[in-house]
């Protein structure tokens, strides 16, 4: 998956934005659950990139829902 654009995230609506959070959160937990079971990641930067992506999207839950209750 490639990295998650703030104007991707925007276009979504609310539910489709929890959706990917869910989504994104299960493969974070995926991918530390490797590294901790002594693994190694195909790509050790998918970790950072998925928190970042997680990060994004809760910035932009936090701004529709700030702007739906004033």
């Amino acid at each position: 998956m490639a990295v998650l654009r703030a104007d991707e995230v925007r276009s979504m609506n609310l539910e489709e934005a929890k959706a990917k959070l869910r989504e994104l959160r299960a493969e974070l937990a995926r991918e530390r659950a490797i590294r901790r079971g002594g693994g190694s990641s195909e790509n050790p930067m998918r970790a950072r990139e998925l928190r970042r992506a997680i990060a994004r999207i809760l910035t932009v839950i936090r701004e529709k829902e700030r702007v739906r209750v004033p």
